[in-house]
């Protein structure tokens, strides 16, 4: 059976790819800085719970090795401090980089030396369309998401003759409970940013994720892929 480490998975966006992937038959380790969370998505779908702070980089190569050997790996997990950039802390946008960038970077680096001996592997981050077209008070989450998709497409140069393709997914506004949270009049404004006019689902960021970790997508690699209602199309 094929094994997807998926970081973030205790709730929204992540806790939908797990049971996604789950159903397509694949072991699934559900990751979360929340061990309660983990557990709970992990006894639905009979994976494995981690309870995991990806921007703990030791914490991050013992809980990937400990998983053993990886077919797919999807980094999802991260955070945003909705503000002014003028009103940040240094110590607000440390946090920001240190889980939504370094996290990537260091659960990539975690797995891709077994992927490489394997010669197979699928990656799948989860960045925004924030960060190919900017966001106004998401500045530095907009320039970690930016950075993981240029990332993305670096390690995919670096690694197709391993086998092992990687892939970025830019989500627009998904109804999540984070999302829930902001005011009525903020959801209004990200739902008219969209072609379609309306909020995606954690399920449909899922499906995407689930082609990308697919045998069928082996001949797709370094791209971003929007799943975003046309956010990023403009117009």
């Amino acid at each position: 059976m094929s094994t997807a480490f998926v970081t973030g998975a205790g709730r929204g966006i992540g806790a939908a790819i797990a049971r996604r992937l789950a159903a397509d038959g694949l072991e699934v380790v559900v990751a979360d800085i929340d061990a309660s969370s983990a557990r709970a998505v992990a006894e639905e779908i009979g994976g494995r719970a981690v309870a995991l702070d990806v921007a703990d980089a030791d914490a991050v190569r013992a809980a990937i090795h400990a998983a053993g050997t990886l077919d797919v790996l999807v980094n999802n997990a991260g955070f945003d401090d909705f503000d002014f950039f003028t009103a940040l802390t240094p110590a607000r946008w440390r946090r920001l980089i240190a889980v939504d960038l370094e996290g990537v970077l260091a659960c990539t680096h975690a797995a891709l030396p077994a992927m490489q001996q394997a010669r197979y592997g699928r990656i799948i981050n989860v960045a925004s369309e924030a960060g190919r077209i900017g966001a106004k008070g998401n500045a530095v989450y907009a320039a970690c998401k930016g950075a993981v998709i240029a990332f993305t497409k670096s390690i995919a140069r670096e690694n197709a003759r391993y086998g092992i393709t990687v892939n970025a997914i830019a989500p627009g506004p998904i109804d999540t409970p984070l999302l829930r949270a902001m005011s009525e009049r903020a959801i209004e404004a990200v739902i008219a940013g969209t072609q379609l006019r309306r909020l995606g689902t954690p399920d449909e960021v899922a499906a995407a994720v689930a082609f990308l970790a697919s045998k069928e997508a082996a001949y797709v690699t370094g791209e971003t892929l929007g799943v975003s209602g046309g956010m990023g199309i403009g117009g």
